[in-house]
């Protein structure tokens, strides 16, 4: 294989991601083939296999730029610098994620099973990122309340973290769940993912 420049061999991997993401759209984890990406992205399986050896470290290529995305957003709210009340916080917390379904959608999958099928140095970048996102809520936490202390901090984040996981199935449930859900008598409330963050950070907030 010809060497490429940093920036293409970049570039390249941004297209394998693209396509993936596309891919996504329309079908589940399972039904996309590392073959079905390449594919889509015009890559040969060798070539494939010069930025990712498993669809797995695609997909967690996926989810680490769905973050960075989220993380500029949680930057927006900081730019205010202003002392935010829990109410304020809950709703720019709310509208944050409302915003990124993707997100959601990709954190609501096996994510142990992929970071698991994911190479060491591709699993160091995106905790890299992951961490530069919890940092980013600490500090938007801190505007609502500036004197927390770290353990307040990691209290609140260690809530929201793994409550991000489940938002995307209770809002978007398959037609095969909602028929499920329905023939065991369930009652299915449809919500925004607005409507279903706003309470929940609220109380996470303590209010």
């Amino acid at each position: 294989m010809p060497k490429f420049s940093q920036e293409i061999m970049n570039s390249r991997k941004e297209e394998l991601v693209d396509a993936c993401e596309k891919l996504y759209q329309t079908k589940t984890f399972n039904e996309i083939t590392l073959k079905e990406i390449g594919d889509t992205a015009e890559f040969t399986r060798t070539a494939i296999y010069s930025y990712f050896q498993t669809k797995e470290e695609i997909f967690l290529a996926l989810l680490q730029r769905e973050y960075g995305k989220w993380i500029k957003e949680l930057e927006d709210i900081e730019a205010t610098k202003v002392k935010l009340t829990a109410s304020k916080l809950a709703r720019r917390f709310a509208l944050s994620l409302q915003n990124r379904v993707q997100l959601l959608k990709l954190l609501s999958m096996n994510l142990y099973a992929i970071e698991e099928l994911s190479r060491d140095e591709n699993l160091l970048e995106f905790k890299k990122v992951y961490k530069a996102a919890i940092d980013a809520v600490d500090r938007c936490f801190k505007m609502f309340k500036p004197k927390a202390t770290q353990t307040e901090s990691y209290a609140f984040s260690y809530q929201f973290f793994p409550f991000m996981y489940g938002v995307y199935p209770y809002v978007f449930p398959s037609e095969k769940q909602a028929r499920a859900m329905k023939t065991a008598g369930m009652k299915l409330k449809k919500r925004t993912v607005y409507q279903l963050a706003y309470p929940a950070i609220l109380k996470m907030l303590g209010k």
